[in-house]
């Protein structure tokens, strides 16, 4: 492992810091930190922590759950170290007196939390601190006979202690194989992780790579064999095809991070997977986010037809054995506990890869994230011997322990959570205007656009994603469906928005014209339709299909036939989808707006139009009973509307600030 500390941009780092009024310190403190955090074969999501201390009055700690690899000043609570220090000589202490002393400690009652292993970082006498839940730590230590190996590996250089959970006792036990062996570098926490100290930042930091090398060369030394395939594995089907189908197992509100590689696949074809994918996971701390263990799919030799039913079948399963051995564990507490959570949180898919579940994009990507170090270090574990986690007494223990539980911060609950919307168009105008708007409710945004550039810097503007697509081609519609399904598991909303304005007198006006109008303003629509359906039928979770129509499906103007026709056609097509497919629980409904700023009406169009009506422009915008000019945003909110709409089908919004001849009934 390289060591990336660097003496200049450390100084630099400090300057700046120490202009925003940062104590030098603590600044380096938090410079090591985000070279740590920031390297995945260390610490990943929230995990880890730091420490420094400034004289014998203040500890500034990291705070429970905050990201190494971002981390800032405000993430470090300062503590009083004189109280924190005098609770050494304390017999016992329990979790909720634990708790009670560390949010005593805190010099500023608003700051975070301090980390759960604070009182390590307090009795230890070191100025400088880091955690981390390094990779080849966990490898060397997750073995049957981890505590010999890990004395023999690191000898005086490094502390070893038994796996404990963080708290008080943790505490104590640290600081007395630091006092057995004065001149370590680090202490080791057997199937957890490592901990590095020195007298300055750089020290700790030197001794924490230092530690992780040295376990590195380990393994490469101890290593026996390497965890290969052992057995054929044929899927009949694509991961775009399997994914919708497990989101609808899974039930309403959940998002899909799909992940594979060469050794994701060899860790998945193995005889042996069940034995080490079922075993734990590499670190307790990881339990939070991964649950106590994966759903592995056998989807292998078995008919494409098959796969509904195995795959319902599987998750129904997980979920009444979760249920089982919640209520075994929580006799423990007098039945006090509750349980938190009974779906699986990684599916293992032989032959395909695995995936990581979540209530939005960002927990499923964590998912995803921690199980691909937990096949890593799975991995490296079988190769020098065998893998041999935490008990599943020990793992549900830290999973129902409100400390660690407290590190995933509660999500505001929003109208469209767990919810992936598909929107065309979503480069510009009516399109990116929606977007927003569905993110704020959200909802995960996928933008499609023929402009990729467009629809990407949409995209960052609102935490969505872009999609580069050609709406009026077959193939690139269904291509663009299937990188979404790829990525987030499926789709539950679709705004088919994407248009453009063709005029001409009728009469008069080319037919290719028309023929090039329809095939946007219509058989996209189809397109994009069709291909929602397939995956919301396989999902059978509902959906909410919406159409922008346009006033021009009912209040034909003059010249503007090329693109009346169309979108007259669509609205049909519209209420065609609510007959065809509310018995799949699909609503479909359409939006007729009129005169929206965009880049369908343009500066150019909106003088065309105006002119052809004999009117001002701004006339022309605010030509309605309202007196008032409509915009994108206005429309973005009818869409959302209707999308939380889940009565409502065959229906058109009309948003034009009132237009008696563009009403319906």
């Amino acid at each position: 492992m390289k060591n990336n500390y660097n003496d200049k941009d450390a100084r630099t780092f400090v300057r700046r810091q120490v202009k925003c009024h940062v104590n030098k310190d603590l600044a380096l403190c938090i410079y090591g930190s985000q070279l740590l955090g920031q390297n995945n074969e260390l610490v990943m999501h929230g995990g880890g922590n730091s420490s420094v201390k400034i004289s014998n009055d203040i500890l500034y700690v990291k705070g429970s759950g905050s990201d190494m690899a971002f981390a800032t000043p405000d993430n470090f609570p300062a503590l009083d170290l004189k109280y924190l220090s005098k609770k050494q000589s304390l017999g016992e202490v329990s979790d909720e007196e634990m708790i009670t002393i560390l949010r005593r400690s805190k010099l500023n009652p608003d700051a975070i939390n301090p980390s759960v292993e604070t009182l390590v970082h307090a009795f230890l006498p070191d100025k400088f601190i880091y955690h981390t839940h390094a990779n080849s730590i966990l490898a060397l230590s997750n073995q049957p006979n981890g505590l010999l190996l890990c004395k023999s590996v690191f000898g005086n250089k490094a502390g070893i202690i038994p796996y404990s959970m963080s708290g008080f006792a943790l505490a104590k036990k640290v600081i007395s194989e630091r006092d057995r062996l004065k001149n370590c570098h680090g202490i080791v926490f057997m199937k957890h992780g490592i901990f590095s100290f020195g007298t300055s930042a750089k020290e700790a930091y030197d001794n924490m790579i230092n530690l992780v090398n040295h376990a590195e060369k380990a393994l490469i030394l101890k290593k026996k064999k390497k965890l290969t395939s052992t057995m054929a594995v044929k899927i009949h089907a694509r991961v775009e095809e399997i994914l919708p189908i497990i989101r609808g197992g899974l039930g309403p509100g959940w998002i899909l991070s799909y992940r594979t590689s060469k050794l994701i696949k060899a860790f998945m074809s193995n005889n042996e997977l069940r034995r080490y994918g079922l075993a734990g996971p590499v670190t307790p701390d990881h339990v939070i986010w991964i649950g106590h263990k994966p759903l592995i799919l056998t989807l292998s030799q078995n008919p494409k037809e098959s796969f509904e039913k195995i795959i319902l079948d599987s998750i129904k399963l997980y979920k009444v054995q979760s249920e089982r051995r919640f209520e075994k564990h929580n006799l423990r507490y007098g039945g006090q506990k509750i349980i938190k959570n009974k779906t699986p949180r990684v599916i293992l898919i032989p032959g395909i890869g695995l995936v990581g579940v979540g209530k939005n994009i960002n927990e499923s990507s964590i998912a995803a994230d921690l199980a691909e170090v937990n096949i890593r270090v799975i991995s490296d574990a079988e190769a020098i011997g065998t893998y041999s986690p935490a008990s599943k007494r020990q793992i549900f223990d830290v999973e129902y322990w409100a400390p660690e539980a407290n590190k995933i911060k509660e999500q505001t609950s929003l109208p469209l959570g767990g919810k992936i919307v598909l929107i065309t168009g979503g480069g510009s105008g009516i399109g990116a205007a929606t977007a927003g708007i569905f993110s704020k409710n959200g909802a995960v945004v996928a933008l499609v656009d023929k402009d990729l550039t467009a629809a990407e810097l949409v995209a960052s503007k609102i935490n969505g994603y872009g999609f580069q697509c050609d709406v009026t081609s077959v193939k690139d519609v269904k291509r663009t469906f299937d990188k979404i399904c790829k990525k987030f598991g499926g789709v539950d909303i679709i705004v088919s928005n994407a248009g453009a304005a063709w005029q001409g007198e009728i009469g008069t006006v080319d037919n290719k014209i028309i023929r090039d109008s329809f095939e946007l303003n219509f058989f996209a629509h189809q397109n994009i339709a069709q291909n929602a359906v397939r995956i919301m039928r396989a999902q059978k979770l509902g959906g909410s299909l919406l159409f922008n129509t346009s006033k021009q499906a009912i209040n034909p103007g003059p010249d503007f036939g090329p693109y009346g026709l169309p979108k007259a056609a669509t609205l049909f097509l519209m209420r065609q989808y609510a007959v065809d497919h509310s018995k799949d629980g699909i609503t479909s409904n359409a939006v007729n707006a009129d005169r929206i700023r965009s880049g369908l009406l343009t500066s150019v169009m909106i003088e065309k139009r105006s002119k052809a009506r004999k009117l001002s422009e701004a006339d022309y915008m605010q030509g309605n009973l309202l007196g008032i000019e409509v915009n994108a945003e206005d429309v973005g909110e009818a869409f959302l509307a209707l999308a939380l709409s889940p009565k409502t089908t065959a229906s058109v919004f009309t948003v034009d600030g009132g237009n008696i001849a563009a009403a319906l009934r």
